[in-house]
């Protein structure tokens, strides 16, 4: 069986039959979750720029901009709010051997169920597939070390569950593959070096293209395939070759970020946040232990130790511990131009090193441990952090979801009318859902 077909069984599956009541619970967190995170970067200057560059937009399927009564082509409005979504590094992680964001899904799921007036089950549903396809993919094999960006994934993912939303048949769905992947293969330099707005929305393009792929798949159009095991396929030109384990469930091993800073400094975080209660003195040096994929990703290049971008700083460790030592919890105007410039900052990271653990790298992806040791005038103070909270052994409960939301949207009662839609989507549509979300900002 082509892989292809294996993905379509699969998602054929579990669009069948309704997930049971905790994971169900655990998706509808992660879409409140996604539209919390996306109310904070509505007012981005990515978010502007695509507004005001991509809109007006019509098209024969017609999706909702979040937080506006705007409509757009469905790819424009996945697009848009695909930026919200993921701009402030705050969605949601997996963790393996690839790491990658699965509510990167949401905006285009929510956005074809919007233009076609489906339910909230529905969506619900499709996420799930979604998610599933996703986990599986980073649990098979890493792309990242072979230059390719992790939404090369989110391409196989959101097709999939885009096709299994619009309940295409076999051949649709798999063409829905074969386009969706053939073109849309991302490039590592997103997140390498000095860091761009491309680094918070090329989730979002993915996505995009997504939706115009299963748009031609479902008029019948066709794709080059096999695009897995091809001659030029997937196999041979980006991945290697790999099978799905399509056995487990993945979805409660996807975590909800407690702060706006990428996953892998979230334990840093928390070790910074009780070391800055308990030093006394003048800090002399700092050591932080680590694991080596965190050192890959946020650490080892030069441009990490003197961030010029949001988007650079909130994929810095040295400046996320640096910040949190100074001020706290990072929140979202932790990357301001002031900060970046901020010599208290920039004096401690001056005063770092960086070691990788062995242990460290024994213990990751199931935990995310990081060692941060301050000596000062006046002692030697340590802090050792393997599980954050929000991590899916310290998991966010509904009560935790609702205090991310006050940090964000500083409104009590918006949260609470977007909460209890959450818990609702399975008994209402999607647009139903839209609706709430959009009384909450009725400008445009």
């Amino acid at each position: 069986m082509l892989l292809t077909e294996k993905i379509y069984v699969y998602s054929r599956e579990l669009m069948d039959h309704r997930p049971s009541y905790e994971i169900s619970e655990e998706l509808k967190k992660r879409i409140v979750d996604s539209i919390f995170v996306s109310y904070g970067a509505k007012d981005a200057e990515p978010v502007k720029i695509g507004m005001k560059m991509l809109l007006p937009s019509k098209g024969k399927l017609n999706g909702r901009i979040y937080f506006t009564k705007k409509k757009a082509s469905v790819d424009v409005a996945t697009f848009i709010n695909g930026c919200m979504t993921r701009f402030l590094d705050y969605n949601d992680t997996y963790l393996s051997k690839e790491a990658l964001h699965p509510s990167d899904n949401i905006p285009p799921l929510i956005s074809m169920a919007s233009s076609m007036d489906l339910d909230g089950e529905s969506l619900i549903r499709s996420t799930y597939v979604s998610y599933q396809i996703l986990g599986a993919l980073a649990d098979a094999v890493s792309i990242r070390e072979r230059g390719w960006d992790h939404v090369t994934y989110i391409s196989i993912s959101s097709a999939s569950g885009l096709a299994a939303l619009l309940d295409l048949d076999d051949k649709r769905f798999i063409h829905t593959l074969n386009l969706a992947i053939n073109n849309n293969i991302s490039l590592r330099q997103t997140r390498a070096g000095e860091l761009s707005m491309w680094k918070g929305c090329t989730a979002g393009n993915a996505s995009r293209n997504s939706v115009f792929a299963v748009m031609l798949a479902m008029g019948g159009f066709t794709g080059p395939g096999p695009i897995f095991e091809g001659e030029m396929g997937f196999f041979k030109q980006v991945s290697g070759e790999f099978d799905l384990d399509l056995t487990r469930d993945r979805v409660l091993k996807t975590m909800i970020k407690n702060y706006p800073v990428e996953y892998h400094a979230m334990s840093a975080v928390d070790a910074a946040l009780s070391l800055r209660k308990k030093i006394r003195g003048f800090i002399r040096r700092i050591d932080v232990t680590t694991f080596d994929v965190a050192y890959r990703i946020i650490i080892k290049d030069p441009e990490k130790l003197r961030p010029k971008t949001k988007e650079t700083a909130d994929h810095s460790m040295p400046y996320i511990i640096a910040y949190t030592l100074n001020y706290g919890a990072p929140d979202l105007d932790a990357y301001d131009r002031k900060f970046l410039n901020d010599e208290k900052i920039l004096s401690l990271i001056d005063k770092m090193t960086f070691n990788v653990s062995e242990r460290f790298n024994s213990m990751y992806p199931e935990y995310l441990p990081v060692k941060i040791d301050i000596l000062t005038n006046e002692g030697l103070f340590s802090e050792e952090v393997d599980v954050p909270k929000g991590h899916f052994r310290d998991p966010f409960t509904w009560d935790d979801l609702k205090e991310k939301g006050l940090k964000i949207m500083k409104d009590e009662d918006l949260v609470n009318r977007i909460m209890d839609a959450g818990k609702s989507l399975d008994t209402m549509s999607v647009n139903e859902f839209l609706d709430v979300i959009t009384d909450v900002n009725t400008k445009g």
